[in-house]
């Protein structure tokens, strides 16, 4: 039974500290899934961007405003998705977010969706899905590659 992973540190790029995992909760719906009840393989992507864009907001980091103050926005450049299990219909799951680098134009986040269910005591949450997710920073104009700016850099590192 696959749970909760920590990412590992990777060497030479800067980790927030300390590190923490957001948490956002989320309910499978219909338009989430096939027609076997089964949560759509792409549909992870849809659950990661949400965890990633709530967690930003916990940070005091709304888009729409970074990008009219700065110019600038992040947009993925990479993505790596490993699939364990499905989710269903009606199922509640915890979809994490967590800072692993923080680069000069640049942040890679693993990211997981677990499955949410009445947990014995010291039991994890099922893991059902987990990636990592590269997210740049781009000059919202030209979309040409743009280092973060430092106050952004700030709210990960403290």
């Amino acid at each position: 039974m696959s749970a909760f992973v920590p990412p590992e540190p990777v060497a030479g790029l800067r980790r927030p500290q300390p590190q923490q995992v957001f948490e956002w909760p989320l309910r499978v719906y219909w338009e989430d899934t096939d027609a076997g009840g089964i949560v759509f393989y792409a549909n992870y992507l849809k659950f990661f961007e949400r965890s990633r864009t709530e967690w930003l907001r916990s940070l005091g980091i709304e888009q729409q405003r970074l990008k009219d103050s700065t110019g600038g926005m992040f947009v993925v450049s990479d993505t790596q998705i490993r699939y364990h299990r499905p989710a269903r219909l009606d199922d509640e799951l915890i979809v994490t977010a967590c800072m692993v680098e923080t680069g000069r134009a640049s942040l890679i986040i693993r990211q997981q969706a677990l499955l949410k269910t009445e947990q014995a005591a010291g039991q994890s949450p099922l893991l059902l899905c987990e990636g990592t997710i590269r997210i740049g920073w781009v000059e919202a104009a030209s979309l040409k590659p743009a280092r973060i700016p430092e106050s952004i850099i700030s709210c990960f590192l403290s």
